[in-house]
């Protein structure tokens, strides 16, 4: 195939062109064909000098993915020799709707030409967001012209490969892995995923690429002659049990190889899968069988494990995969899957465009289309797009079952209140509990694959503000949290105050400040009065943590510990610059940052670095031509810690005590002494405990958590 502007006058033959792309039974579509090719092998029209790819080289890379006549058509009618000179309404009128249709789809999409070759440096945000929305919409309407203009994309990277790698390569290269490849992988083409992430790879990381490219080479000929050996003893091993299918060697990419090694620590030497083979064959069943025979053979790696059948890809994709150890010690991996399986795994959705046009209707595809039209449900800010973007497509999945064994498809790490939401958004507001296999978890619990969850739920809709404390892990997805802050924001005012009431007498009930004026307060949310201020606060404008970091700096006179000595260690500054100690800083009287505030330092003239929290209006609004002395600092160690008294109180339950030592542990706050109270009643126990804190912000974390606990009823500071 040529991966170039169709440079020799071979492949400039109108008959062979047309015979490569055409696909159609139809001899109308052969004559419609013949006749674009025409005008694309025009001397006139062709630039050699252009990095804007030739269709016919794009066309000819989706013919390699089976798309139908209709996307070839109008990924030849997409090249600049059309797109200036044909109106959307006269190709309609000459290849019919359903091309002309494709033909404006692309049009939207080419609007957005290649980074590279402006003069611009990087994507903004803004262009990038817009970018996504145009792919997204793209992909909703017809995925068929997303096709196209991944097929595009790569065509351009080929061009790019063929000169001296220049910022537009690294530029082309970042849209890549930002992009276009996260795209391609969730609509499971590796076909064409694999070639974009290595030219990629290459534009961004020359030197990584060289080195692993050369050590490939290096043991090119030890390793396809071990593969062969391999592949001939695994082929007689399935004669001899009767079983039909193709053995061959796996190729390996580059990018693939950097990322595992990157992920694992360790040297390409150390890699199991450089010697890979794929096993293909007819059923699933058998599948489990040769897996069987393979493991008794040889001994295998447990951990390197993976059954993608039973739990399929999100987007799609199942083989079962295993690495064993083969002759003369060697890891191989093997990859075992059924021929619809692979073909999936080469093609992805490009392999289901069919049922678009009342053909067999598919699950997977409809899945993928669904995920991603997700992102496009409600009008969000850009910086949430992109956000919301690299989670979907660069995240882990997890599939946990519903009571009536339907399969969900969460992000990895997310929770019942996570699973509740993806059910319906009434039932995530009604979520008061969950169940795991018929266990009551807590609802910050992280789900696994093939857990079944049942959600409790109550009458009324009411998600609980401290869901959104991101430190308790309540939920992972941000569809979750989007979907809990509209909740707040549309309740009436006297609901959000009453929300907001609560949420404070909450908190001044933790930090046993009963006495607390609501004034400063006011004045430091830029509230008007109590009312707006309470109404912000249970709408969710203010957060809890928000409230709790104010109160806690702004109530230290009321808030008194007695210092702990730790162990002795070095005196090092409390503060550190950018990795350097004992440089002379000052904390700003404007927000007055403690330790545990995030927080950045700004060069000051003949006075030292002064360290602002990040929330100072003093750093967020200061003038751009200011930030340039912004600099990084953090807290260095803190020599001396505090002891603070709490009170916990409870059901008098085997193991409270061994529950709330377990949430204090896990803090890392050491426990000084433990006090029982007396009680008038038998079934309740009450502890005075004595902890050892670094700052009263773990301490309002660590009440925050005993109060999450089903047999404890209050904690509060002493």
């Amino acid at each position: 195939m040529q991966h170039s502007q169709l440079v020799n006058t071979e492949s400039r033959d109108l008959e062979r062109w047309v015979e490569r792309l055409w696909v159609s039974d139809n001899p109308a579509d052969r004559e419609l064909l013949e006749q674009t090719v025409r005008v694309l092998l025009d001397p006139v029209q062709y630039d050699s000098e252009s990095l804007y790819p030739n269709s016919l080289d794009v066309a000819e890379t989706l013919r390699s993915i089976d798309v139908d006549q209709a996307t070839l058509l109008a990924t030849l009618l997409s090249d600049p020799s059309f797109l200036d000179t044909t109106e959307i309404e006269d190709i309609a009128t000459e290849y019919g709707a359903a091309v002309a249709a494709l033909c404006e789809n692309m049009r939207t999409l080419h609007h957005f030409r290649e980074s590279t070759q402006s003069n611009a440096a990087t994507l903004t945000e803004k262009q990038q967001a817009e970018q996504i929305r145009r792919m997204l919409l793209a992909l909703v309407k017809d995925i068929r012209a997303v096709l196209i203009k991944l097929a595009w994309h790569l065509q351009f990277l080929r061009l790019l490969a063929e000169s001296e790698i220049t910022d537009k390569h690294r530029c082309a290269g970042h849209q890549t892995m930002d992009i276009y490849a996260p795209i391609t992988n969730r609509l499971g083409i590796s076909h064409i995923k694999w070639e974009m992430e290595d030219l990629a790879f290459r534009f961004i990381e020359p030197e990584q690429y060289k080195s692993i490219a050369k050590s490939l080479q290096n043991t090119r000929l030890e390793r396809e002659g071990y593969i062969e050996d391999f592949t001939a003893v695994i082929s007689k091993m399935m004669q001899g049990a009767g079983i039909d299918g193709q053995v061959s060697g796996r190729p390996k990419h580059i990018y693939s190889i950097w990322k595992k090694m990157r992920r694992k620590g360790i040297g390409i030497a150390q890699l199991y899968d450089l010697r890979a083979i794929r096993i293909v064959v007819t059923d699933i069943e058998t599948c489990y069988k040769i897996l069987g025979m393979v493991h008794e053979r040889w001994p295998h790696i447990p951990e390197e494990w993976d059954d993608y059948i039973a739990n399929r890809k999100p987007n799609g994709y199942q083989s079962i995969h295993t690495v064993v150890i083969g002759p003369r010690g060697r890891h191989v991996e093997i990859q075992i899957r059924t021929e619809h399986m692979h073909h999936f795994a080469e093609l992805g959705v490009a392999a289901h465009w069919r049922y678009k046009e009342g053909g067999k209707y598919d699950q997977a595809l409809e899945n993928v289309v669904s995920s991603l039209r997700r992102l496009l449900d409600s009008e969000i800010e850009d910086s949430e797009l992109l956000e919301d973007f690299h989670t979907e497509l660069f995240s882990d999945r997890v599939f946990v079952l519903t009571p009536k064994g339907k399969v969900i498809d969460l992000v990895k790490g997310a929770t019942p209140i996570d699973f509740a939401y993806a059910i319906h958004t009434d039932i995530g507001h009604r979520c008061q509990g969950a169940k795991v296999n018929g266990a009551i978890v807590p609802l910050n619990y992280e789900l696994h694959n093939s857990e079944q969850v049942e959600i409790l739920t109550g009458k009324e809709a009411r998600p609980r503000m401290n869901w959104l404390n991101e430190s308790f892990g309540y939920i992972k997805s941000t569809r979750t949290r989007q979907k809990i802050n509209h909740w707040f924001r549309q309740q009436d005012h006297d609901n959000n105050h009453k929300e907001g009431l609560e949420i404070l007498e909450r908190e001044k009930h933790l930090l046993n400040l009963p006495a607390l004026k609501t004034d400063a307060l006011i004045k430091t949310f830029g509230r008007q009065n109590e009312r707006d201020f309470l109404i912000a606060l249970g709408r969710g404008d203010i957060s809890p943590k928000q409230l709790a970091d104010t109160l806690i700096r702004s109530q230290t006179k009321e808030i008194r510990f007695r210092k702990v000595k730790k162990k002795e260690t070095p005196r090092v500054s409390d503060i550190v610059v950018r990795g350097v100690e004992d440089l002379y800083t000052q904390t700003a009287q404007c927000c007055q940052p403690v330790f545990g505030d995030t927080i950045v330092g700004y060069i000051t003239q003949g006075r030292g670095i002064s360290v602002h929290r990040t929330d100072c209006s003093n750093i967020t609004h200061m003038p751009a031509e200011q930030k340039n002395r912004l600099i990084e600092v953090s807290w260095g160690l803190n020599a001396t810690d505090y002891a603070a008294d709490i009170l916990v109180s409870g059901y008098n339950q085997p193991g409270m005590l061994r529950d709330i030592a377990d949430v204090l542990a896990r803090q890392q706050i050491n426990i000084i002494s433990i006090n029982s109270r007396p009680t008038h009643d038998s079934e309740f126990s009450l502890f005075e405990i004595t902890i050892q804190i670094s700052d009263t912000l773990q301490l309002a974390d660590a009440l925050e958590r005993l109060v999450q606990l089903a047999s404890v009823t209050d904690a509060q500071r002493h």
